[in-house]
């Protein structure tokens, strides 16, 4: 279960950094205003809160665990 849920984990907060750069990078007019420092330390803050986040608990490596146990039944 723990490597599940790492793996889950970390996957959901790759998407997540990259959902936050796309968005910050799209607040510019053009690609020379872009603002990189706050890309880098605005997505970086959206990965680490989103695995502080996985703590509580991850739907999908639940899902995951049931299957298992119905497998094994």
């Amino acid at each position: 279960m723990k490597k599940a849920w790492l793996k889950a984990a970390v996957i959901r907060a790759l998407r997540t950094v990259a959902q936050t750069a796309i968005a910050t990078i799209g607040t510019a007019a053009l690609i020379q205003e872009v603002n990189w420092i706050a890309v880098l330390s605005a997505s970086a803050l959206s990965g680490i809160v989103s695995l502080l986040m996985a703590v509580a608990g991850l739907p999908e490596v639940k899902e995951e665990a049931l299957l298992e146990e119905k497998k094994g039944e």
